[in-house]
């Protein structure tokens, strides 16, 4: 099922792009004009990120696009990004096992114990217990933003690094778990 959906308001031409390449997101795509947009409920979207060439209206979750042109795969991570962010201030403490991630200052805290998080090590937790089993491809799309075709090494460093401050700071060797079906979080 998916949960986000990207309103592209008055803005045909970005729609018709990213309508032909829809399959590889992990959001639906919705265009709308000035009478779609008044007719539209947006309590209805459990996510929803609305993108503009320009800013005619004033709501949260809305995203200029104004410094274009813009390479296709830095567009999609700004989307992916601004999905976190507005799914980050409908949730802003989040359960995670024993712990409690707190969004707004990035730390995940159990009992009295707090851990500072860096940006990416949130969205990676988040990322991964919202999808257990989630591998390092999902993981370079959805988070970094890489192209699927791109070797690198980042989200396994990454997640070393998260398991040795968690190991440091809470005793936890197996926060984030690895099999053959991916990563989760136990």
């Amino acid at each position: 099922m998916i949960s986000k959906t990207l309103i592209i308001y008055e803005y045909q031409i970005l729609y018709k792009i990213l309508s032909e390449i829809n399959e590889y997101f992990d959001f639906k795509i919705l265009s709308v004009n000035r009478e779609k947009f008044q007719e539209l409920n947006l309590d209805s979207f459990d996510n929803y990120l609305i993108i503009s060439p320009r800013k005619y209206l004033n709501l949260s979750n809305v995203l200029i696009l104004e410094n274009l042109p813009i390479k296709l795969n830095k567009l999609i991570q700004i989307i992916n990004i601004n999905f976190l962010k507005t799914n980050f201030v409908k949730q802003s403490k989040v359960r995670v096992g024993n712990y409690r991630l707190d969004l707004n200052s990035r730390e995940i805290i159990l009992n009295n114990l707090s851990l500072s998080l860096t940006e990416k090590e949130t969205e990676m937790i988040i990322f991964i217990k919202s999808n257990n089993n989630v591998s390092i491809k999902e993981l370079q799309n959805n988070v970094w933003g890489y192209s699927s075709n791109l070797e690198t090494h980042t989200v396994e460093t990454h997640i070393h690094r998260l398991r040795k401050k968690m190991k440091e700071k809470f005793g936890d060797d197996i926060f984030i778990q690895n099999s053959q079906k991916g990563y989760k979080i136990t």
